[in-house]
């Protein structure tokens, strides 16, 4: 059904304008004929600014008319001129993205701007355009003012260190007392503990707080110890400011002997080679470990749903060391005492996983829910496990029989369901593409002038060939029987190491583990782990949930739960 249309018509007047009494008049009369008698538009509604400025979005009626807009009351923003809603680029490009998000048709009655039309759209995009080069040319300028500053040992802005408070005089951080000692503390007891989880977990037993008051992490100790703030050197534009990554050292600002040290350097370059002896390579980047961990990345804990830390549990008696996951927030205050062994997690995940390529082998529409369950649950690894859950299965019935995508999507922490056709989504883009088509045909054929023959015919081309092409995903995809793993994705195994591990999970009723694991390289099983499964929640060698990249989650309920 289509929604009712209903027009916002914008009227704004500076301080300079207010003499001429005519123009709000003008611009309200205006709007209101044009949203009448031109859209056919009777429903509508007048937000009037007088004597604002165009520089600023700090104006009543337009917050009130925006909000409005959010809440889905509006379905056109009508203005007389563009600079009357804004007269500053990146407001105006920041206010065209809330409209593209509520649908709603912007139009500026003296410019003939309409974004419902395909030249409308070309000159919005071409305002875009400059706004995006306003922006990055205003942030170059910032940057470059920024350096200059740090150049001279000015603050630039950042969360001061611990240790240090705002000195409102001299505008940069100063050593605060209290603070300071504790700083001094860490660095001592890092020289004696040789260890940041260890004295994380020290630091947080004897309840010494952060700077936020948060709680220490090996993280957070680490950056500590290598700060050189604390020696009285300044560095600045270290690290990019999307990932964090560090930057090349001969774009970074240093500049030594700035303010007042809490550590002397000579302690300070003390820890910095206990730190270097406990790590390879670059000490900005975490040594790579040894030990390959199968499920270190995707195990989580069940009951607090943070990541699972990898490392080695003890040695057996016949010299295997598996793997441990010990809940992170275990590791660093003690709480939370979740943990789990490969040789509890491992033989029911592989054996489910064998289970569920049986199910997708045999599985037809006559399949009961029932069925499949008795098929994924088959095996002695599952004696204690009670049901899936039903919308679970009936999820997998969807994905196996229908080639139906399930996917979550979180939405005011209330997860709900969104289904959607592989298929459907193809022929959507392929209706796109012939609708791209047609309009070019009607270019060439009623406008001469639009493009010659020889631009013609390579445009067309090149749509027809997108649409060739989508038409081919359409077969694939109802020739496909929807497996469990995207074959693509499989390239980062060897082909013989594949099939052997392949072989063996969809051949062998009970999987011994063990023997896998002692005849198998265990990086191609954690690659083939982390090519089919996001998450593992786990507790106790129990697993309670899985999510597989294909968008399947299945849940476990436990006998006696």
């Amino acid at each position: 059904m289509e929604k009712n249309k209903k027009s916002a018509l914008y009227v704004r007047v500076s301080t300079t304008h207010q003499i001429d009494k005519d123009s709000l008049p003008l611009q309200r009369s205006d709007l209101t004929n044009y949203t009448k008698y031109v859209l056919g538009i009777d429903d509508f509604e007048i937000f009037e600014d007088a004597g604002y400025s165009g520089g600023t979005t700090d104006r009543p009626a337009y917050q009130d008319m925006m909000n409005r807009i959010k809440m889905g009351e509006f379905t056109h923003l009508i203005v007389w001129k563009i600079d009357r809603i804004s007269r500053n680029l990146r407001d105006f490009s920041e206010m065209y993205d809330e409209l593209k998000k509520y649908n709603v048709t912007f139009i500026s009655r003296n410019e003939q701007f309409d974004t419902s039309t395909a030249m409308g759209e070309a000159m919005l995009k071409i305002i875009l355009v400059f706004a995006e080069l306003e922006r990055k040319l205003t942030g170059e300028r910032v940057f470059s003012v920024m350096i200059s500053r740090a150049q001279k040992g000015l603050w630039n802005g950042a969360t001061i260190p611990l240790g240090y408070e705002w000195d409102i005089e001299t505008k940069f951080p100063r050593p605060c007392d209290a603070e300071a000692k504790t700083v001094q503390y860490i660095f001592d007891q890092y020289e004696i503990i040789k260890s940041t989880t260890k004295l994380a977990k020290k630091l947080n037993i004897e309840k010494i707080p952060t700077k936020r008051n948060g709680t220490w992490t090996p993280r957070t100790v680490g950056s500590m110890l290598t700060n050189p703030f604390y020696i009285g050197t300044y560095r600045y534009n270290t690290k990019t400011r999307k990932t964090r990554r560090w930057k090349d050292k001969s774009e970074w600002v240093v500049v030594e002997n700035n303010h007042q040290a809490i550590i002397n350097k000579e302690q300070f370059e003390r820890v910095a080679q206990i730190i270097q002896n406990n790590y390879r390579g670059d000490k900005n980047y975490q040594r790579k470990s040894t030990k390959v961990h199968i499920l270190s990345g995707i195990a989580t804990c069940h009951k607090c749903g943070k990541k699972m830390r990898s490392g080695l549990d003890r040695i057996r008696k016949d010299g295997f060391t598996p793997s441990r996951y010990t809940c992170y927030g275990f590791n660093v205050n003690y709480t939370c005492a979740n943990y789990s062994s490969d040789l509890s997690i491992l033989p029911t995940l592989i054996n489910y996983i064998a289970n569920y390529m049986t199910l997708q082998e045999r599985i037809t529409s006559n399949h009961s829910l029932r069925d499949m369950e008795s098929i994924l649950l088959r095996g002695k690894y599952f004696e204690n496990i009670e049901h899936i859950e039903k919308q679970d299965l009936k999820n997998t019935y969807d994905l196996l029989i229908n080639n139906t995508i399930v996917t979550y999507n979180s939405l005011e922490e209330e997860k709900k369901e969104v289904i959607i056709s592989q298929n459907a989504i193809y022929e959507a883009e392929k209706e796109k593409y012939k609708k791209a088509l047609k309009r070019l045909d009607d270019l060439y054929l009623y406008d001469t002038n639009s493009m010659s023959q020889k631009d013609f015919v390579i445009k067309r081309k090149e749509i027809s060939d997108k649409i060739e092409t989508v038409n081919k995903k359409i077969q694939e995809v109802k020739l496909n029987d929807t497996p469990f793993i995207n074959n693509t994705e499989f390239n980062v195994l060897s082909k013989a190491s594949f099939y052997l591990l392949t072989k063996n999970l969809s051949s062998v009723k009970n999987i011994d583990v063990l023997s896998l694991l002692n005849n198998l390289d265990k990086q191609i099983i954690k690659d083939f782990m982390n090519t089919i499964i996001s998450d593992v929640s786990v507790e106790r060698g129990k697993i309670y949930h899985i999510t597989f990249k294909n968008g399947l989650t299945h849940h476990f309920l436990y006998k006696n739960q």
